[in-house]
């Protein structure tokens, strides 16, 4: 090379120079093509792998569905527990009819809990034995509660596995005028039940206007205790820590918790996350059948006078400030998983995939 040097040209030289620098950064520029053709290569096979391992899964629950009587389930699938601590006047009966029909076709049991003179409080001893039904009752797993039962924390009582907790909420007046009105006239569900204050024609605003106990701001205070749970300071009206653990306890206790005034989109996302339960929900909403299926006789709306009136309490402002918490959260979840179209709801398609899978074999 370094005879080259001394017989070859300058100009040649510088040339020669060049002509290899060239070539080594085609060499390079070549070798980085390739180096990114490797690495989609390499996603393409990974999604390859993922589709096949769903495909064998699809066709093992197939396979499975085909052999066996009740729905193609896993053994945890078959362990759930779902309870619905149901809130009065919020449709809670619609949604546990719509729980009723579909038991039988996707092979879960419904449980009501009923308690006596209808205490949202458990005592110790029943908390107990309510714990121990849930958690030991194989044979009535796969089950969905449902019951005026305010919160009740499976931890504290040594369960590692926990049940899925739904709820559904109500702007905090309308509950109470429908409650109000539902103790008077009952309504259309059982109409022959003679009701506790049946009777009584004295009408909301009325009640309102006399300063009446049936509809005090205090008679608001129901959704928070509900969601705050079994402790003593949840059922103090008007607590500050009261609000503040109903809320964690809705964004860290419960799968979804949905509004009276959106109940078809609940329904829905329901039958997304939970088809195990809820498969066919809702088309039976749609249908008209189960919605809306209990309405208050005899309810009229409050005047303006007389909401203005409850918006004064402090006690509203709490109740109305969980209830717009919850709507909040709701939608926010919503909007991950719905779109509109058309008027017409669907849900979202799966948006994520595993791109690598190791080891391969």
């Amino acid at each position: 090379m370094g005879l080259l040097r001394v017989m070859m040209p300058p100009k040649l030289q510088l040339l020669a120079l060049l002509a290899f620098a060239v070539a080594m950064f085609f060499l390079e520029n070549q070798i980085q093509k390739l180096e990114e053709s490797r690495g989609k290569l390499e996603r393409a096979i990974a999604r390859h792998e993922v589709r096949e391992i769903e495909q064998r899964h699809t066709q093992d629950g197939l396979r499975d569905r085909d052999s066996a009587a009740a729905a193609a389930v896993s053994d945890g699938e078959d362990d759930v527990v779902i309870i619905y601590n149901r809130v009065p006047k919020t449709a809670s009966t619609s949604f546990t009819n719509i729980a009723y029909d579909l038991c039988g076709k996707n092979h879960y049991h419904v449980l009501h809990i009923n308690t006596t003179k209808n205490n949202p409080v458990m005592s110790l001893q029943d908390q107990v034995r309510f714990v121990k039904n849930v958690t030991e009752w194989r044979e009535m797993k796969p089950a969905f509660y449902h019951g005026h039962v305010s919160f009740l924390d499976f931890t504290k009582f040594g369960v590692k596995r926990k049940p899925i907790y739904i709820n559904v909420i109500r702007d905090p007046i309308e509950r109470l005028v429908s409650y109000y009105y539902f103790l008077r006239f009952g309504d259309d569900y059982r109409p022959g039940l003679r009701r506790r204050k049946q009777g009584d024609k004295k009408t909301f605003d009325e009640c309102v206007s006399a300063g009446g106990s049936d509809c005090a701001p205090e008679k608001l205070w129901l959704q928070i205790p509900f969601f705050c749970g079994h402790y003593s300071e949840c059922w103090n009206v008007g607590s500050q820590w009261a609000l503040e653990q109903a809320k964690y306890n809705l964004v860290n206790e419960y799968m979804l918790v949905g509004v009276t005034e959106e109940l078809e989109d609940f329904v829905m996302m329901l039958e997304a996350a939970l088809p195990r339960f809820f498969k066919g929900a809702t088309e039976l909403y749609k249908t008209g059948k189960k919605s809306h299926l209990r309405k208050t006789s005899e309810k009229k709306p409050p005047t303006k006078e007389s909401i203005a009136k409850l918006q004064q309490s402090a006690i509203w402002k709490m109740e109305n400030e969980f209830y717009e918490f919850a709507l909040e959260q709701f939608q926010f979840v919503r909007a991950h998983a719905v779109r509109e179209k058309d008027g017409e709801l669907y849900l979202l398609a799966q948006n994520f995939f595993y791109e690598k899978i190791y080891p391969k074999n």
